[in-house]
């Protein structure tokens, strides 16, 4: 039995995956500011922080790089209510990206920051400028230039992997998909709309960084 492409239902369906499409983009707005900043201060904690703050931001960068995404976000959402702390799906959601994202962006600032040269970091302290002040204007404008295009593409890829919290409920574009497919019965036209819509989402949000990457941190930045 042959079968028969139909996408007349996506003039109905526009706006729930314009919704669902909006989360999405909500949920990787706040997990890119919240996590760089968590990964700045845990890459310059690893490297100038007394050796307990080193071990413990160590075993933290360990545990979410070798342990699953749905696993972290189940532990929060399920798991941390038997502890009497129950969150909102979506600040569930918001908060497991931004811990698992910080993991990874921690080590590509501390990259960042390992290929300053230290002659700098002496040079401005020697002329008397405080050590917080050299970190946040000498140092690290220079390590975000130098790790911007790795920094976008790991935003890039928690973007997709945004995917993941609609297996608790969050109403993203997954979430949506499923939903309509499951009323539509079209699920190959369902998930090849949403795939290009996953497409142009990532090629959009990363010319968008690329953008303001060279508006901030000036020329070079690709």
């Amino acid at each position: 039995m042959g079968y028969s492409l139909d996408f007349g239902w996506l003039a109905g369906a526009a706006g729930v995956i314009a919704r669902g499409a909006a989360m999405t983009l909500l949920l990787i707005a706040v997990t890119t500011l919240a996590g760089t900043f968590l990964s700045i201060l845990g890459a310059a904690g690893k490297r100038n922080g007394p050796k307990p703050l080193r071990l413990a931001i160590g075993c933290y960068v360990e545990v979410m790089r070798n342990t699953p995404f749905l696993v972290q976000l189940f532990f929060i959402f399920f798991g941390l209510p038997s502890l009497g702390v129950r969150l909102d799906p979506i600040l569930a959601a918001m908060l497991a990206m931004t811990l698992n994202m910080a993991a990874y962006t921690i080590e590509i600032v501390g990259a960042g920051l390992d290929a300053v040269p230290r002659g700098q970091t002496e040079a401005a302290l020697a002329l008397g400028l405080r050590p917080r002040q050299v970190f946040i204007k000498i140092v690290l404008p220079q390590a975000l230039k130098v790790i911007y295009p790795a920094l976008t593409s790991q935003i890039v890829i928690m973007m997709l992997e945004s995917a993941v919290v609609s297996q608790i409920a969050v109403r993203e574009l997954t979430y949506e998909a499923d939903m309509l497919q499951a009323r539509t019965f079209r699920a190959f036209e369902t998930y090849f709309v949403v795939t290009m819509v996953y497409l142009g989402l990532s090629m959009g949000l990363r010319r968008l960084l690329v953008s303001g990457g060279r508006q901030v941190l000036g020329a070079g930045v690709s």
